[in-house]
C-alpha cells in the first residue's frame, strides 16, 4: 500500500510543475551539493597538496580528518542551526564539515603518492616547486584526488536532505514534511529521488574518474621523458 501511494505520489503531474516542485527541489539539492564541494575543494585541496608536497603535517591531518567525520551531522546542523538562525548558512556549515575530510585527504594522499625519484629529478633539472606542483604532481595525483571530489559530492549529495531539517531547501523537504504530517508517501519518495541522484551523480563521477586515470599514464610517461 505504501509503496502503491509512493508510486501515485511520484506520478502526480501536479508534483512535477509549479513552486515545490520536484524539478524545482531537485535542483535546489543538486545547486547545495555543488556549493558545498566547490566551497570545500577551495579549503581543503589546496592544504592538502601542500602537505603532500612538503610531506609535513600528514599525522595532523588524518586526526583532523577523523575528529570530523566524527561528529553527528544532525547534532553539528541543530548546533549550528541554533546559533545563526533558519536557512541555508547552517546546513553549509555542517555540510562542509562533512566534505573536507574526503577532500583533504585525496589531495595529500595524491600528492604523496607521486613517486619521490621523479620529484627528485623534476628538481634537479631546475624546476621551481610551483612547476613541480602543477607539472608533475598534480597530474600523476589526479586520480586519487578526484577520488576524493567523488567521495565527498557522495556523502554531501545524500546527507544535503538534512537541510531542509533548518529551510524550506531541497528533496528532503518531502521527507520532513511526511514525516510531520505522518505521510509516508512523500517520505519514501523524497528518499528514492535523493537515491537517484546520488546513483547519477556516482555514474558521473566514475567515468571522469576512470578517464582521470587514463590521462595520469601518458602524464607520467611525458614527465619522465622531460625529465632525462
Amino acid at each position: 500500500m505504501i509503496l502503491e501511494d509512493t508510486i501515485a505520489w511520484l506520478t502526480d503531474a501536479d508534483r512535477w510543475t509549479g513552486a515545490g516542485s520536484i524539478p524545482q527541489r531537485l535542483a535546489e539539492h543538486v545547486g547545495i551539493t555543488f556549493l558545498v564541494v566547490l566551497l570545500g575543494a577551495l579549503i581543503a585541496i589546496p592544504v592538502g597538496i601542500l602537505i603532500g608536497h612538503s610531506r609535513r603535517g600528514k599525522t595532523a591531518v588524518v586526526g583532523l580528518a577523523g575528529a570530523l567525520r566524527a561528529i553527528p551531522s544532525l547534532g553539528l546542523l541543530t548546533l549550528v542551526g541554533l546559533y545563526l538562525g533558519i536557512g541555508l548558512k547552517a546546513p553549509i556549515v555542517a555540510l562542509l564539515v562533512l566534505a573536507i575530510p574526503s577532500l583533504l585527504a585525496g589531495a595529500y594522499a595524491g600528492v604523496e603518492s607521486v613517486d619521490r625519484q621523479t620529484v627528485d629529478a623534476a628538481r634537479a633539472i631546475g624546476m621551481s616547486e610551483w612547476q613541480i606542483i602543477t607539472r608533475v604532481e598534480l597530474p600523476l595525483a589526479s586520480p586519487v584526488i578526484i577520488g576524493g571530489i567523488r567521495a565527498a559530492t557522495l556523502q554531501v549529495v545524500a546527507t544535503a536532505t538534512l537541510a531542509a531539517y533548518v529551510s524550506d531547501y531541497g528533496l528532503g523537504r518531502y521527507v520532513f514534511s511526511g514525516l510531520k504530517g505522518g505521510d509516508y508517501s512523500p517520505m519514501l519518495g523524497g528518499a528514492i529521488l535523493v537515491s537517484v541522484l546520488a546513483i547519477v551523480l556516482e555514474l558521473i563521477l566514475a567515468g571522469v574518474h576512470s578517464v582521470s586515470r587514463r590521462l595520469s599514464d601518458p602524464a607520467s610517461t611525458a614527465t619522465a621523458k622531460g625529465t632525462l
